[in-house]
């Protein structure tokens, strides 16, 4: 994965609460057998809608998208990280994650980004008004800015969850970082148990 350190562009804003995995990214995409193409299928059951915030001009190409409270419930499926990246986002904001949408989230190098409900609210409301207002995610100093509304704020993000943000680092990337005590260990066991080789 690649190191996030600091997303700043514009925002959809996503005025629905418990917006569960399978809205996210409906089952029949879970068939396929490559990681590529579910951005076709990111909330695609209410894409049909022409009004739906996704089919508005005015927020093309935004790379931030704002949830309502309980963003990501329901089921355990890394398609719906994957679909929210492949469409282009960095980063979601919402007072509320499922648990599982956001560890998903943070291995993948999405970030997930927890606000009070007032500043859910005041930002939905505030990119309804501006589509073109800009914000910045700086996962550094774990602080949400948008200078044009002066607020700032922080959200919780762990240091072990932060470092792998920082660095890149997925459980692959974690686990090759531990390759040399790994070797080391493979040479000393009995030929008779498995190997890795």
């Amino acid at each position: 994965m690649e190191a996030v350190r600091i997303v700043t562009g514009t925002a959809v804003p996503l005025d629905r609460s418990d917006v569960d995995t399978d809205q996210i990214i409906p089952s029949d995409w879970l068939k396929q057998v490559e990681r590529t193409g579910f951005e076709k299928g990111l909330f695609s059951e209410w894409r049909d809608d022409r009004d739906f915030v996704l089919n508005q001009e005015q927020y093309a190409g935004a790379n931030i998208l704002i949830g309502g409270p309980n963003f990501g419930t329901g089921s355990s499926r890394e398609h719906a990280v994957w679909a929210i990246q492949q469409y282009g986002f960095q980063a979601v904001i919402s007072p509320r994650f499922g648990d599982i949408f956001r560890n998903n989230s943070t291995k993948n190098g999405l970030v997930p980004v927890v606000v009070s409900a007032e500043v859910g609210e005041q930002l939905l409301r505030a990119v309804e008004a501006d589509p073109t207002l800009e914000i910045t995610i700086d996962v550094m100093l774990r602080t949400l800015e948008v200078p044009a509304i002066d607020l700032v704020v922080d959200f919780p993000l762990d240091e072990s969850t932060q470092n792998r943000f920082l660095q890149g680092l997925d459980d692959i990337g974690l686990t090759m970082r531990q390759l040399d005590d790994i070797s080391a260990f493979e040479t000393h066991r009995p030929d008779w148990l498995p190997t890795t080789r």
